[in-house]
């Protein structure tokens, strides 16, 4: 699946808030992703932010008047709407809320919106009591119900002294539900399972056995399945990510906790996707105090298997329900990975070189290879881990749909 916003044709509309500047900053992450972006200002929009400072970041006179004396102007703006992938309002006042809801063309960007079929993401920004208000509610649900998404606005304290909901979300989680509004819904219905991240087993109050996994390729996983419609569990060791939106994300801390999570989630889950790296070993006691160093040179501590959360998965499988594995190897990743796939009962596994550049624990990239039941591989090249994410949901969509000429086509081809 193409995903994502890159070559994307996207219409920024700004209105007058003090909210504005951050719209700069969201314009600079589209541009970032590789969008095509084009701004439409308010006249209100100008008292808070400059319309030259929007035309150097986008490389696109901004359009601000209906009648306007350049070549971008007049009816010119309309014909934005029939190339436009998708619209975010980034702030949406209530004015521009009122006006989309009724169908008011007054302005430069009312018009606009008036000519749009593509999706709409509307982020509401104004004071809590305005947000509040009968009439901007009543208005929400009125352009919910003709297909737009809307944002939730963060609450907190505002610039005009109230405190509640109404502040803008932050740019990168408007670009994320962007992204999302332009991602096909294909795992709508399906519930997926995902784990991430390292666990830590104590050996006393202060110390702990563990590893350097960052959870970055659970957390694009699940964020990945989130935007294609599914509805998301993410069971997470000790991270330092912030937690993907409408995700339900567990914390937990030891093998045992993952284990407890996971198994009363497993039941009803479609898809699960196990990415943690969690310890083969615990210590057989953790000390209540801490361990002091004392005189000795050396000290003894004894391990004890933790379960093999992987291979039960595998026992307590049902039909229908899709198993996948991930494979840290530094060596011989063939044989381990297929090891793996066999002795756990999986239905995939992905397994990469953690020792390679670009591929290891804590970086955005990964360079993995998909094993298939049907012996197939297929080597991916290096690439960001949103995208290994979403490759690895194409291929479970196959092994769902019983359609192994799909995946062995892919192989063939990529290899």
């Amino acid at each position: 699946m193409k995903t994502g916003i890159k070559n994307k044709n996207i219409i920024l509309g700004v209105c007058g808030g003090i909210a504005a500047y951050k719209s700069v900053e969201l314009l600079r992450l589209l541009k970032k992703e590789g969008a095509d972006v084009r701004v439409i200002m308010t006249k209100n929009a100008r008292e808070f932010v400059g319309a030259m400072t929007f035309e150097a970041l986008s490389g696109h006179r901004v359009c601000t008047d209906l009648f306007a004396d350049s070549d971008d102007a007049s009816i010119k703006h309309i014909e934005w709407a029939s190339v436009a992938d998708a619209v975010v309002i980034a702030p949406a006042t209530a004015n521009i809320i009122g006006k989309c809801a009724n169908g008011i063309a007054d302005d430069a960007l009312s018009t606009f919106m008036l000519a749009v079929t593509s999706p709409v993401l509307l982020c509401p920004s104004m004071n809590t009591n305005m947000y509040l208000s009968r009439p901007v509610q009543k208005n929400l649900e009125m352009l919910a119900s003709y297909g737009y998404v809307i944002t939730e606005p963060g609450a907190g304290e505002l610039a005009c002294g109230t405190t509640g909901p109404g502040r803008l979300p932050e740019p990168p989680e408007i670009l994320d539900r962007l992204i999302c509004c332009l991602t096909p819904k294909d795992l709508k219905g399906k519930k997926v399972l995902v784990t991430a991240g390292p666990t830590r087993e104590a050996i006393d109050p202060v110390r702990f056995i563990s590893n350097p996994s960052s959870g970055k390729m659970g957390y694009a996983v699940a964020r990945a399945a989130e935007h294609r419609g599914a509805g998301v569990v993410l069971i997470a060791g000790p991270v330092n990510l912030t937690d993907p939106i409408n995700v339900t994300v567990l914390k937990v801390s030891s093998a045992q906790e993952m284990a407890a999570a996971v198994f009363n989630y497993m039941e009803q889950s479609d898809i699960i996707v196990k990415t943690a790296a969690v310890s083969d070993f615990r210590p057989k006691e953790a000390a209540k105090q801490k361990i002091k160093k004392g005189e000795k040179d050396e000290a003894t501590l004894f391990l004890v298997k933790n379960q093999d959360i992987l291979k039960e998965l595998g026992r307590r499988k049902k039909d229908g329900q899709i198993l996948v594995g991930f494979a840290a190897e530094t060596e011989e990743l063939e044989r381990n990975a297929g090891k793996k796939l066999e002795e756990k009962n999986l239905d995939m596994i992905a397994g990469n070189l953690v020792n390679h550049p670009g591929s290891g624990f804590a970086t955005d990239t990964n360079q993995v290879t998909l094993f298939y039941r049907n012996g197939t591989k297929e080597p991916l090249s290096a690439m960001g881990k949103d995208e290994v994410a979403h490759i690895l949901l194409d291929r479970v969509l196959s092994v769902i749909s019983s359609k192994p000429s799909v995946i062995s086509s892919e192989a063939s081809r990529i290899l």
